[in-house]
């Protein structure tokens, strides 16, 4: 696998690792796991991981590598379309012992990358990094191998971005937790930021056409793309489909209010 490779990797599984890092045993300094994920062109998407038992000390490590296979196995089931990409490990660094969790997983996959996850925040941050592996040596000698930097991109669906940004929110309160936001009060707040989306492209369009900015091709297809992509409705169909769409909105809440008095008065009068 070419050293410029991109690692692109979803925010379930940095979750994921950190929960097993605040999870792990006690006197254990950091948790490895496997990488799962999908092998595209000119990188590898990792989708999903679990966490891979292991004991270490500074002259040796040992891996639970049955386990490993049975909770492969046992994925395959659920999705197999995921594939074993490489594997990861909480810690600022690459350390001894990886070359030989790397050689494991060289045998289970295809060139694997290797991503750690600075837990301890040495920069006040959790840094991400992934490397792949490259031999080196004089043939017929040892042969070594050497970990090469590659470039890491944090992705998501749209599902996993509406929960990063729902969970964002928490770091602006002391209990660290946040209730879920009700339909009405969504809408809007998708609204005020596609508003204020369409203004930083309207600002860039602007500055293309006076020539403070250079124009690039790439983000002139992306925004052709998103006009075709505007569905043709004329604005009477549009205002029906809002009004019709409110009323039911309003009929779920009224409904579900009606459901909560009727509760609270049977309650009240299985007291009697």
């Amino acid at each position: 696998m070419a050293p410029n490779i991109t690692v692109k990797v979803h925010p379930v599984v940095l979750f994921s690792i950190v929960d097993s890092y605040e999870r792990r045993n006690d006197g254990a300094e950091r948790v490895i796991g496997t990488l799962l994920g999908s092998y595209e062109k000119g990188g590898v998407e990792v989708t999903n991981c679990f966490c891979v038992p292991h004991n270490e000390s500074q002259d040796e490590v040992a891996v639970d590598l049955e386990f490993a296979k049975n909770m492969f196995e046992l994925h395959k089931k659920v999705n197999s379309a995921e594939v074993i990409v490489g594997w990861y490990a909480t810690g600022p660094d690459v350390t001894s012992h990886s070359v030989l969790i790397h050689d494991y997983y060289s045998r289970e996959a295809t060139n694997p990358v290797h991503l750690t996850l600075d837990t301890l925040m040495a920069d006040n941050k959790i840094n991400i990094k992934a490397y792949t592996s490259t031999p080196f040596g004089v043939p017929g000698k040892n042969v070594g191998t050497m970990f090469t930097p590659c470039k890491v991109e944090v992705i998501g669906y749209e599902a996993e971005m509406i929960g990063l940004k729902l969970t964002q929110r928490t770091k602006h309160s002391k209990q660290r937790s946040v209730e879920c936001v009700p339909d009405f009060d969504a809408v809007g707040q998708a609204c005020r930021e596609m508003r204020e989306m369409l203004e930083v492209v309207m600002s860039y369009v602007d500055d293309v056409l006076t020539g403070k900015t250079p124009p690039d091709n790439n983000v002139g297809r992306m925004l052709l793309d998103i006009i075709q992509s505007i569905p043709q409705m004329e604005n009477d169909k549009f205002q029906n489909m809002l009004n019709s769409n409110m009323k039911d909105l309003l009929m779920v809440v009224y409904l579900s209010q009606l459901t909560k008095t009727q509760l609270a008065l049977n309650e009240k009068l299985s007291l009697l």
